[in-house]
């Protein structure tokens, strides 16, 4: 189990990318999103934005760094124990720090795109597994509403059989633990620090209106690199 744990803490990090050091350690630091807190309202309000933004994702990025840090010390010093402790904050951070950096991309604002279907060979996939994009947004909002307790929904292609795809993850966990050759395309963040600001209790409307701003030009220019 250790070494299962270690394996993914690799490839935790290794998705993610890095982006500067802090003594010899290679750390993380918080994406700028590529768009104003309030553009992509009145889908999802700015103090949502700015609060997901600054504050929830930022979390995860120190914490992931700290939990690193402490991982190489526990490495150096030959502390098993520890090393094998820290599997589940490196899980849990890494991940809501991967799971949010894709989210970010995963949204644009109405006036930029967002929304608008996906076209091309993505768009092909979408009518190919599923039906339409109508059916598949209804499974995708269906699986997420149903999620009980915290976690995401995913839109994916498995890379191996050439298809699409929709998965779950539980909490923070990024898309790789559900298999190795599964590649998101759209994740939808179902936590309730997501949409509870502006839609209370309501999580069935938060995914209905987050298709407005979905940003399926990002989703199939990455559908179309990992099945060239």
């Amino acid at each position: 189990m250790a070494l299962r744990n270690l394996v993914t803490s690799k490839a935790l990090v290794s998705s993610a990318g890095f982006r500067h050091q802090l003594r010899g350690l290679q750390t993380f630091t918080l994406p700028d999103l590529p768009y104003d807190y309030g553009a992509l309202e009145p889908a999802i309000s700015g103090d949502i934005m700015q609060l997901h933004h600054q504050k929830h994702h930022q979390t995860y990025v120190t914490n992931y760094n700290k939990a690193l840090e402490q991982l190489d010390e526990a490495i150096n010093k030959g502390d098993a124990p520890t090393v094998v402790k820290l599997q589940s904050a490196i899980k849990f951070n890494g991940g809501g720090h991967i799971n949010h950096s894709i989210f970010w991309k995963n949204l644009a604002p109405a006036r930029e795109g967002g929304g608008e279907p996906a076209k091309g060979s993505l768009g092909w996939a979408i009518d190919t597994h599923f039906g339409s994009l109508e059916a598949l947004i209804q499974k995708m909002n269906a699986e997420g509403a149903a999620l009980q307790g915290s976690g995401w929904v995913w839109l994916a292609v498995d890379k191996q059989f050439k298809r699409l795809v929709v998965e779950t993850t539980a909490n923070q966990d990024p898309l790789v633990t559900k298999g190795p050759n599964l590649a998101p395309l759209l994740g939808i963040d179902v936590w309730e620090h997501a949409y509870y600001l502006q839609y209370k209790n309501v999580k069935p409307d938060y995914l209905k209106n987050i298709w407005k701003v979905m940003n399926w030009k990002y989703a199939s220019e990455v559908y179309e690199k990992e099945c060239p």
